[in-house]
């Protein structure tokens, strides 16, 4: 099945009049999964398009770090799978970009709550890089109860209180959440920790993780131990190749089949198989991230 854009902008959303075709052709508890793109991309932006890189079956020829989510989620592959392609203007200052993501955000909850009014039997998940999981975030602060299935994060450009709200909502109750992290991450959350303000002094980003939440779950995946786990459940995950990265969410080899695995219905034991090692490691993993904060 095609992968659908759908994009935001302060007049509304477009592109629902084709997500309304497709669920109809969708199986008796089929699965949707809303790709959300982070900072420096705007479908209203030719050469910045989402919709011509990560969030394309095909990225356009010479796009910097453009890897496919819909293809290597396996969204074009056989029926039963819709893939949405969530686009915003996400470009300019970052502060301004990140006040705009909560407005996405609730366009994002009415595109959900759409689904949910016509499909209910649906599982719904979300797919999101940086700024995209503030969209996601506050998405489910707004959208319908029981809404959402999953929602995987991916070095989540928005601060724990947030994602304690969201939690804390009918739709953040019911959901399962992964939050992928990583010390390679590091100067893009003092980054945006030093332009975005938080919603206090102390708090941190989600790299700080949230290890009391029942349905959150926090992945290290520049932990050495973390990658022996995963390899003992059949997921080879390679050791970082750079000291900094914001990508190495989606382009470190091997994380792919894990994800397709984390949003696939039938799967719903493997998040209990996932949890982190406890104690989490001193050095070297995504905990280390915290002094420096």
């Amino acid at each position: 099945m095609d992968v659908i854009a759908v994009n935001w902008s302060p007049d509304g959303l477009s592109g629902l009049s084709c997500v309304q075709d497709a669920l109809a052709d969708l199986p008796l508890g089929g699965s949707v999964t809303i790709m959300i793109h982070g900072y420096r991309f705007s479908p209203n932006d030719p050469n910045r398009s989402p919709h011509h890189h990560i969030l394309a079956r095909v990225p356009r020829p010479g796009c910097w770090k453009a890897i496919s989510w819909p293809r290597h989620l396996h969204l074009d592959r056989g029926a039963g799978r819709l893939g949405i392609a969530f686009g915003w203007p996400a470009l300019g200052r970052l502060a301004p970009v990140a006040a705009r993501a909560f407005a996405a955000g609730e366009g994002l909850a009415r595109l959900i709550s759409r689904i949910d009014a016509l499909r209910p039997d649906l599982h719904v998940s979300l797919f999101a890089h940086s700024l995209g999981a503030r969209v996601a975030l506050r998405a489910l602060r707004h959208a319908p109860a029981q809404s959402v299935h999953r929602a995987i994060l991916l070095s989540g450009a928005e601060y724990r209180a947030e994602a304690r709200r969201a939690l804390d909502s009918p739709a953040g109750r019911h959901v399962r959440i992964v939050n992928v992290r990583s010390a390679e991450n590091l100067p893009f959350d003092l980054a945006f920790r030093l332009c975005v303000t938080p919603p206090n002094i102390t708090d941190l980003p989600l790299s700080g993780g949230l290890r009391d939440a029942a349905n959150w779950t926090d992945l290290s995946i520049d932990c050495a131990r973390t990658r022996v786990m995963l390899r003992a459940l059949g997921h080879t995950i390679t050791a970082p190749s750079t000291r900094f990265c914001h990508w190495s969410g989606y382009l470190r080899p091997g994380l792919f089949p894990l994800y397709r695995r984390l949003l696939d219905p039938s799967e719903a034991r493997l998040l209990d198989s996932i949890r982190p090692p406890s104690p989490l490691p001193r050095a070297g993993g995504a905990s280390a991230q915290l002094s420096p904060l």
